[in-house]
């Protein structure tokens, strides 16, 4: 049986649950339960802090897990990232009093506050950086002000919180974060082809969630032009309508640019302009 870690809280916990609903796995009903077995998936599913997904994959205790790529990153376990699964994203960045340092260049030797030493550290020693890192558990936007360090590492979103501190961003971003799946450096056989097909289904969401089908009939003679306009995956089928002269195509089409291909055939000529959701599929 595949054994699975979900986050039990937090920003990730309800979208991975979800993703993997979407993906035909069952999930627990109760938020208190600990674990779900998914018996006709032959997948047990663990519900655990998201800090500690990546120490139980990188261990071997469990096969897979869901969590933060900065969790992982922060960690320092030997587990590879398979999938992004594309929600959960956050940006790390260094932040500073303003006036204090003009880039991200002059952090060297400084004390640096964060709550994800393992991230900052591997960026430190990627750039060849050495400076103090100062580990805390949360709101280090006040390390500054409190005289702990002279400048933090932390997520930005708005940028609101920092202001309010009176702190500026410095430079590129460590590190961009977003859900992923995880699995083992040293899974088995059998546990990477029964996660071939997870990760198979988890794609199918991902492309489910940024496609949709759209349908519409337009007449013979400008079929180059309508599929020029939709083609598709692979390619569009098209379908002899009992009108005669007209065909019928389907195609799917990116989801963000479903209305501006709607309006683009409506004046080619094409009616009966339909988009339709995708749940799932496989390419």
């Amino acid at each position: 049986m595949l054994r699975i870690a979900i986050p039990n809280k937090g920003t990730l916990s309800a979208p991975a649950s979800q993703m993997l609903r979407d993906a035909g796995y069952r999930q627990r009903t109760d938020p208190k339960d600990l674990i779900c077995r998914d018996e006709p998936n032959d997948v047990e599913f663990f519900y655990l802090r998201p800090r500690d997904i990546a120490t139980y994959v990188g261990t071997g205790d469990l096969d897979l897990g869901i969590t933060g790529r900065d969790l992982l990153v922060d960690s320092g376990v030997p587990a590879t990232e398979l999938l992004d699964l594309g929600f959960g994203g956050a940006t790390f960045r260094w932040a500073a009093p303003a006036g204090t340092l003009d880039s991200a260049d002059d952090i060297g030797g400084r004390r640096i506050a964060t709550a994800y030493p393992g991230v900052v550290q591997r960026h430190l020693s990627e750039h060849g950086i050495t400076a103090e890192v100062v580990r805390l558990d949360g709101a280090v936007e006040n390390a500054v002000r409190l005289g702990v360090a002279d400048l933090i590492a932390d997520v930005v979103e708005t940028g609101a919180t920092l202001r309010q501190a009176g702190l500026v961003t410095l430079g590129e971003p460590l590190l961009k974060s977003s859900a992923i799946l995880i699995g083992g450096a040293s899974a088995s056989e059998d546990v990477g082809a029964r996660a071939a097909q997870l990760i198979r289904r988890l794609q199918g969401v991902l492309v489910a969630r940024s496609f949709v089908m759209l349908a519409y009939d337009v007449r013979a003679d400008l079929i180059d032009k309508a599929t020029a306009l939709t083609p598709g995956i692979e390619s569009p089928t098209v379908s002899p309508l009992a009108r005669e002269g007209w065909v019928a195509v389907q195609a799917m089409v990116r989801r963000d640019d479903v209305h501006r291909s709607m309006d683009e055939l409506y004046d080619l000529g094409a009616r009966a302009i339909i988009a339709t959701d995708i749940s799932n599929c496989r390419l």
